[in-house]
């Protein structure tokens, strides 16, 4: 009988309070893995209830003993990463290689949020008037919550967990339905950590989940990764109910190639960039823009570079490009990809009907590449998340940066050049939040906050690092006299 995923709340496995649920599907061979509950707004209401009554007592712990169970963490996830890697892989179709690397990526925040009695020191001014001192501490808000993409089930909830619960907050994670076995098994290792009943709380569900969080009153600070409608409701309807939210959106992440780029290293680093994950990953390249001559000199070897790309089973050695998550996800890309033809797009490579021995039921689609994209099309403005790359050639730098900056998206841009006037000029002309020069994927590391502009995040701080702390925490101003002899004749 297929399992049926449970809630974690208040320390311990509970039924979903709704009966209804949805199938977890391998995208690689149409096999259902699981069935996960709908969610509702009662299964909401235990977890926000166990998180609030476990506050007090969690935000009174000093850091120094917090961050104690974040090291266990670390250790955990380290010593059970091919498991873990292995299930992240089976129902979110990425290679085995690409899930490992998530989890790294994951076990840096950890890394991170264990200096949080560090980054909760604050600053002091003695004798603001005489006999005076004023200062500012950092407090816990209280409840927080997480709702998770697909297509990173480790590491996005990593972005955000370790550091709320490090500055004395407690926390709800809702997976995402696509792929909620990961954290799932997550939270069984994480049993280990004997974390205070309440502290750490997991609830599965679709929107009823969402908006019960959104709404729940004992939830002060909401984090979310999505598209950008979604993340643009998550963010009107959480600051509407007086929460905290930072809400990361959708891209199209352009990369400028100018002549003088380094041919063979470009190629590899913008291939590997576009394909990864299927494209399904916010900081995938979107759209080429070639400089001048980098048009011809580039383009044939992009091309070439795509058509020599691995594709299958995840879990298959040397495949270097999985499925996307479902059948609709591919059908919609397909649609677009044929929408971006009819409006007059040269199709340069097609990654339509590909066929996988032994994975006939999966979700596969190959590199495609188009030219010529009309910028005013649907193809070009619309995010494909999948694995589908659009070149078009420029005049100039100028043009290139132009064409960036007209983008509603703000997630991530790069540039491969030789030239640091180059290289300069756009990293400081470019309207995005994340920059890469000669760089693929420009995705900071966990003591960086995860940028993002424009329609790319709605909110003012971001996940990750210092951003992260001042987003779980309040500050408050202390200033005080202590009367003795002395102040007396003031």
């Amino acid at each position: 009988m297929t399992r049926i995923l449970k809630n974690f709340i208040n320390g311990q496995w509970c039924d979903s309070k709704e009966s209804k649920v949805r199938d977890v599907l391998n995208p690689a061979t149409g096999e259902c893995l699981a069935k996960v509950p709908a969610g509702s707004k009662e299964d909401i209401d235990d977890a926000a209830e166990s998180a609030h009554q476990a506050w007090w007592s969690w935000r009174n712990k000093p850091p120094t003993q917090r961050v104690q169970y974040l090291f266990k963490m670390k250790q955990i996830l380290e010593k059970n990463s091919d498991e873990i890697a292995e299930i992240c892989t089976s129902e979110c179709g990425k290679t085995f290689a690409e899930s490992k690397g998530e989890l790294a990526r994951a076990i840096e925040n950890i890394e991170v949020a264990c200096g949080i009695p560090t980054l909760l020191q604050s600053d002091f001014s003695e004798d603001i008037a005489v006999g005076v001192d004023e200062y500012y501490i950092r407090q816990p808000l209280g409840v927080g919550a997480s709702i998770s993409p697909f297509n990173f089930p480790v590491m996005i909830p990593f972005w955000f967990m370790p550091y709320a619960i490090a500055c004395g907050n407690t926390y709800i994670i809702k997976p995402s339905g696509k792929v909620p076995r990961t954290m799932n098994r997550v939270f069984e290792l994480f049993e280990e950590l004997n974390l205070p009943a309440g502290v750490l709380n997991m609830v599965h569900g679709g929107k009823a989940t969402v908006d019960a969080i959104l709404e729940h009153p004992y939830i002060k600070a909401v984090s979310f990764v999505g598209s950008t409608p979604i993340a643009k409701y998550i963010y009107k309807t959480g600051t509407a109910h007086g929460k905290r939210v930072q809400a990361l959106g959708g891209a199209k992440n352009p990369v400028v190639i100018m002549p003088d780029a380094d041919v063979d290293a470009t190629v590899k680093i913008i291939t590997d960039s576009a394909y990864g994950c299927a494209g399904q990953r916010c900081l995938a390249v979107a759209i080429i823009l070639t400089v001048g001559k980098a048009g011809e000199i580039f383009t044939e070897k992009i091309i070439k570079a795509s058509k020599s790309k691995k594709i299958g089973n995840g879990m298959t050695n040397g495949v270097e490009i999985g499925p996307v998550i479902t059948m609709e996800s591919k059908e919609r890309i397909e649609k677009l990809i044929q929408k971006g033809i009819d409006d007059g797009a040269k199709l340069l490579l097609d990654g339509r009907n590909i066929k996988v021995p032994g994975c006939e039921d999966g979700n596969f689609i190959g590199p495609t590449i188009l030219g010529s994209v009309d910028i005013e099309s649907e193809l070009y403005k619309t995010e494909i998340f999948g694995p589908v790359i659009i070149i078009n050639n420029v005049d100039s730098l100028d043009d290139a940066i132009k064409l960036t900056n007209d983008s509603v998206h703000g997630n991530a841009a790069s540039i491969f050049t030789t030239s640091g006037a180059a290289a300069r000029k756009f990293r400081h002309d470019a309207q995005a939040g994340n920059i890469g020069v000669n760089i693929g994927i420009a995705a900071p590391m966990a003591f960086f906050p995860f940028s993002g502009w424009k329609e790319s995040f709605f909110g003012d701080l971001h996940g990750q690092s210092f951003h992260a702390v001042e987003f779980y925490t309040q500050t408050k101003v202390v200033i005080e006299r202590w009367h003795d002899e002395w102040t007396r004749k003031f």
